[in-house]
């Protein structure tokens, strides 16, 4: 097994449409910034590095980066998710990480107990990973993803579809973590 460790990556690109404009510039109730919560929820959960995906008014959402992580700009944002999750592992192809945990940025309340649970449970598979977090169940985030998949995926995702057809297609392991969190993503404003 690769023990290099884990880079974490945000997805932050969207337009958000639904929402109301690019979640990329939302914020918690006080103030601070969804990219910052979850740089902070990776960074404190071991990450030794931290990628923010961005896209639709990237120049804006740069700002609210903080200088821990590295920005990484999907060009090709608009094509859909596919388009961040490409980026999100070239970038990640470029560190020294043999498993990338992907978060998108509209689940600021994302506990950091989550992630660390998730990636525990991919440390005996190290660079073969493909681990999920499951709330009763349901699949969420985050996603742990062994590097030895990166290229495949990033090969396979497209439109707006993310890693979950290449998940579900292989065998990964399910970490239940609904005891954590409820793992809700917020597409409206509340």
């Amino acid at each position: 097994m690769d023990e290099r460790g884990v880079a974490g990556v945000v997805l932050a690109a969207g337009a958000g449409t639904r929402f109301g404009g690019p979640k990329a510039l939302a914020r918690t109730p006080d103030g601070e910034p969804w990219i910052a919560r979850a740089v902070t929820t990776l960074t404190e959960s071991g990450c030794r590095e931290v990628v923010v995906v961005l896209g639709a008014r990237a120049d804006e959402a740069r700002l609210l980066v903080p200088d821990t992580a590295t920005v990484a700009v999907a060009a090709d944002w608009a094509e859909g998710l596919s388009a961040s999750v490409r980026a999100a592992l070239r970038v990640a192809e470029s560190t020294s990480a043999d498993r990338a945990v992907i978060v998108p940025v509209d689940t600021p309340d994302l506990p950091v107990a989550a992630v660390r649970r998730v990636v525990a449970a991919s440390v005996t598979t190290g660079a073969q990973t493909l681990a999920r977090a499951v709330y009763a169940g349901r699949p969420g985030h985050p996603v742990v993803l062994g590097r030895a998949h990166w290229r495949e995926l990033a090969r396979t995702v497209h439109g707006d579809l993310g890693a979950g057809p290449y998940l579900r297609a292989r065998a990964t392991i399910e970490v239940e973590c609904g005891d954590l969190w409820d793992g809700a993503d917020i597409d409206r404003r509340p």
